[in-house]
């Protein structure tokens, strides 16, 4: 039974903390800390968050908050999308918001664990061993161990997206590090969530906006399944598809890696309720979204317990993400039953591309394809939640399209929104710093430095002598050895549903 709270935010201050990042050693670290539940008080003064650099502002915010008291365990469904989110975004449940903050920080994670450095020979990949991944982000406590890191060759046309070390001697000359798989093993975090959640994160941009300039503007028929009408952009594809067969991590594609250890997770844990959550920011979102539904495409997330087969539910939450297909891809993601709840800043542009002249909105866009083969007609997926950060009293009515894209405003946006009309208030206290993490968007009065995430003396270390250096990295194992044992499972599968499709 739902039930009415009345909020009262005031401004209160916090403390700026910087984190001073370590190495650490690989792989298999067992989670000792319990789940930290996002709670909501049945009142509670919300803090707006202002630095401990700038003057307390008294501003009093009220708003009426529907908190669903039902445990999210019991309806976990819903929040995923079962029922394309009907009467959860407006006004906004509250359970849902918080699991929609939740996956944006699995995204956001890619970022802060990104090595962005040109001058640093691991420029390109993770900063952090897999096995202490979420320690070092300070999310050890979400519950979830990564599986496998997921890389992508960067001999495709996407130059501007692609980081590369301006030194001669670097971790890779192919690779680029794009994102991680992990899967929810806290026993206590299980039970909140009512199912082992598997999470797929992938890497996109954080301002660096040229990577769309790259985009050619080509559908192309991926051939993920008999009919060739259903296309997604040719950059999309190449980044998902490609490999380089005489680089470790990138001798499988993002695409082979990716779906093995999807089938590997949903093989070892048979039985079992389970559901696949896949996320991403700006092409990260596009990444997801081509996961998604490849994942269903080929029937990976259908499964048989002996006694019935049934499909494990696939969610995408995207943010700030662009058009990946057209029209057809969109009719067969729904009609394969993909989820997809994407997030945009109405005044974000990467939304906007590509099919700027044929797209969803245009009445005669089904025409256009099926009659006329216009070729440049692309469709959003899913269910759209619009966002406007001139609603935040905390953001600059900035015009600046960096700011605008960048995904923690994203998550601030969604933190103090209510549903369309109602006043901006921050439900659940979300600390308005992070928005200035990779940005420059919050006002000046909050005393928040622009930029301001950065490792430690920028990783530098004093060794034994007294001297600084920048330290090894322990070697990441590129793929794990029984890969391709999976692939061919997933091949075996593929090539049954084919079959059945022509026997039918």
């Amino acid at each position: 039974m739902a039930s009415l709270h009345l909020l009262s935010l005031n401004h209160p201050k916090f403390t700026l903390h910087t984190a001073s990042f370590q190495l650490g050693p690989l792989r298999k670290y067992k989670l000792n800390q319990k789940s930290n539940n996002l709670s909501f008080q049945k009142s509670i003064k919300c803090s707006t968050s202002l630095s401990s650099l700038s003057p307390e502002v008294e501003e009093e915010c009220l708003v009426l908050e529907e908190e669903d008291e039902r445990p999210l365990s019991e309806i976990w469904k819903e929040i995923q999308g079962y029922h394309d989110w009907d009467g959860l975004l407006d006004p906004m449940n509250s359970h849902l918001r918080r699991e929609i903050i939740r996956y944006g920080e699995f995204a956001q994670a890619c970022y802060d664990s990104f090595d962005f450095d040109p001058h640093s020979k691991y420029c390109g990949s993770c900063k952090y061993q897999g096995a202490r991944f979420f320690e070092k982000l300070g999310m050890a406590d979400r519950g979830y161990q990564i599986s496998r890191y997921l890389y992508a060759t960067s001999d495709i046309n996407l130059p501007n997206f692609y980081q590369k070390s301006k030194l001669s001697s670097v971790w890779s000359t192919h690779a680029n590090w794009m994102g991680y798989v992990a899967v929810c093993t806290d026993e206590d975090e299980i039970k909140r969530l009512g199912r082992r959640d598997i999470v797929v994160s992938w890497r996109g941009t954080v301002t660096y906006l040229e990577w769309i300039y790259d985009l050619k503007d080509i559908l192309h028929s991926p051939n993920f399944t008999n009919d060739p009408s259903i296309k997604m952009e040719l950059g999309f594809y190449d980044l998902y598809t490609k490999k380089e067969d005489t680089c470790n991590f990138c001798s499988f594609s993002a695409r082979e890696q990716v779906l093995a250890e999807i089938k590997r997770l949903l093989d070892y844990y048979d039985g079992e309720e389970i559901s696949i959550t896949i996320t991403g920011h700006s092409l990260g979102a596009a990444l997801a979204i081509i996961t998604a539904y490849d994942i269903a495409e080929l029937g990976v997330n259908i499964v048989n317990d002996g006694r019935v087969t049934h499909k494990i539910p696939i969610t995408v939450y995207s943010f700030g993400g662009p058009r990946v297909g057209n029209l057809k891809f969109k009719e067969r993601c729904e009609k394969l039953g993909v989820k997809v709840l994407r997030v945009i800043n109405i005044h974000d542009k990467v939304p906007t591309v590509p099919g700027i002249f044929a797209n969803e909105k245009l009445q005669f866009q089904k025409y256009l394809e099926e009659t006329v083969s216009f070729p440049w007609s692309y469709a959003h997926v899913g269910v759209e939640l619009t966002l406007d950060h001139t609603h935040s009293p905390f953001l600059k009515p900035a015009s600046d399209l960096g700011c605008a894209h960048n995904l923690e405003a994203h998550l601030h946006l969604l933190d103090g929104y209510h549903g369309k009309g109602r006043r901006f208030c921050l439900a659940n206290k979300r600390d308005i710093a992070l928005v200035n993490k990779d940005s420059n968007f919050l006002k000046k009065e909050y005393g928040v430095p622009p930029h301001w995430r950065q490792d430690e003396n920028k990783g530098m270390v004093k060794n034994n002598d007294g001297r600084w250096v920048l330290p090894e990295r322990a070697r990441v194992e590129a793929h794990p050895h029984d890969i391709s044992y999976h692939l061919n499972k997933i091949l075996k599968i593929a090539t049954g549903s084919s079959q059945l499709k022509q026997a039918q």
